[in-house]
């Protein structure tokens, strides 16, 4: 932690600009990974809502900071709905607000939804997602319609989304290692024997979601205040596409896995970047493609499921004895059972 903190100072002092943006990424990135695996992993439930998530916590934070003055210079086609208009908050109060607005929504949700299973669920929350995209495309007097919403004020920086991250990481390493934790895994591995046993599995689901969106608005909120513009373009199933990713190669079911792919995705997606811009290669001139690095992407995941099916950490988690062991046994030595 220490570290951690150390590293930050020196971002945010020496760091360029190009180089703290992509750690903010990092950090909210992490945040929606460990949320997501939490009930895609933990719980076991296959769901697709994160950019649905995203969208909510991201306008609940933007309308909330934005000044009375700035709404009536951005809402240019209909006035904003009052008393929307004229609220105007704090940055840690909008993100507390973005977080209990989204899981409100999840909760709302999740009642029906969890009524059924499997690929049906996925199939509800993804059109959950397609439909707050169509809200938000329409409901013109909050969300400003196609135009979205400008010039937010730029109140991310490297304190808020990695101590938000950490705070995040810490509430949900510490559900999974409680009783509620064990309750998800068994609802994972047997919903009809969990509630043989006792356990109320729609409860728990429902529990799972609900965290898992609260989480997911607050990094909505950070994203939307990092970019300063946000529309309804931006939340498209791609997030949900690349977050997907990132559990699934980090290893379904691991927060410490989620926390070293989004690491990896993210600062890759950056450094990938070359690869769809044109350049010279071998005397050969390549105009580059546009959406190559998705391609690698998925390339990359395809990899992992054929060496790794489980995905780089499994369901295991990182600790320390584990690389004390590591050690031993390559040193020749006996690693502690």
């Amino acid at each position: 932690m220490g570290l951690l903190l150390l590293f930050l100072w020196w971002a945010e002092n020496h760091a360029s600009d190009y180089t703290i943006r992509i750690l903010n990424q990092i950090a909210i990135f992490i945040v929606l990974a460990v949320s997501y695996n939490l009930i895609n992993g933990i719980t076991g439930q296959f769901s697709l809502e994160p950019n649905a998530f995203l969208a909510i916590g991201a306008y609940t934070s933007a309308i909330l900071t934005l000044s009375p003055e700035e709404k009536a210079r951005s809402f240019i086609i209909e006035p904003m709905l009052w008393p929307l208009s004229q609220i105007h908050v704090s940055f840690p109060v909008s993100l507390v607000a973005a977080g209990f607005v989204t899981a409100f929504f999840a909760l709302l949700m999740a009642i029906p939804v969890f009524r059924v299973r499997g690929d049906y669920l996925a199939i509800v929350t993804l059109g959950f997602g397609e439909v707050i995209h169509v809200v938000a495309n329409n409901l013109v007097k909050v969300t400003n319609g196609p135009l979205g919403l400008k010039g937010l004020p730029a109140y991310t920086n490297l304190w808020w989304s990695w101590g938000i991250c950490i705070a995040a990481v810490f509430c949900i390493v510490r559900l999974v290692n409680s009783s509620y934790g064990r309750a998800m895994k068994a609802v994972r591995e047997d919903e009809t024997a969990a509630n043989a046993m006792g356990i109320n599995a729609f409860r728990i689901k429902t529990l799972a979601f609900t965290l898992s969106g609260f989480f997911e608005g607050v990094a909505g909120g950070l994203l939307a205040h990092l970019i300063t513009t946000i529309s309804p373009s931006l939340f498209t199933f791609m997030f949900t596409f690349n977050l997907l990713i990132i559990i699934v190669i980090g290893g379904l079911g691991s927060t410490t896995g989620s926390i070293l792919a989004a690491v990896l995705i993210t600062a890759g997606g950056e450094f990938l970047r070359f690869v769809e811009e044109p350049m010279t290669i071998f005397g050969f001139y390549y105009e580059g493609i546009p959406g190559m690095r998705m391609v690698i992407f998925s390339m990359l995941l395809i990899g992992v499921m054929i060496i790794s099916p489980r995905g780089i950490m499994g369901r295991s988690e990182f600790t320390w004895q584990k690389c004390f062991d590591v050690m031993k046994k390559l040193r020749g030595g006996r690693p502690r059972s």
